[in-house]
């Protein structure tokens, strides 16, 4: 998994990743929240979508 992007405010931070498990293949992108308190993660959620073929507009995910 590569991330792509690192977005943090207060203990909000947002990592926005490029994970390909098969050479070729055009992988997901995977979008993961933290929330951290005194060094540590006390929460996280995950969200994936396979990166499609084309896209809608001129802006591609990676």
């Amino acid at each position: 998994m590569v991330p792509k992007r690192i977005i943090a405010e207060g203990d909000l931070v947002a990592v926005h990743s490029h994970c390909n498990d098969t050479p070729g293949e055009r992988g997901r992108a995977v979008l993961d929240l933290f929330r951290a308190r005194d060094g540590k993660i006390v929460e996280h959620g995950d969200a994936a979508q396979d990166v499609p073929e084309t896209s809608a507009n001129d802006h591609t995910m990676f």
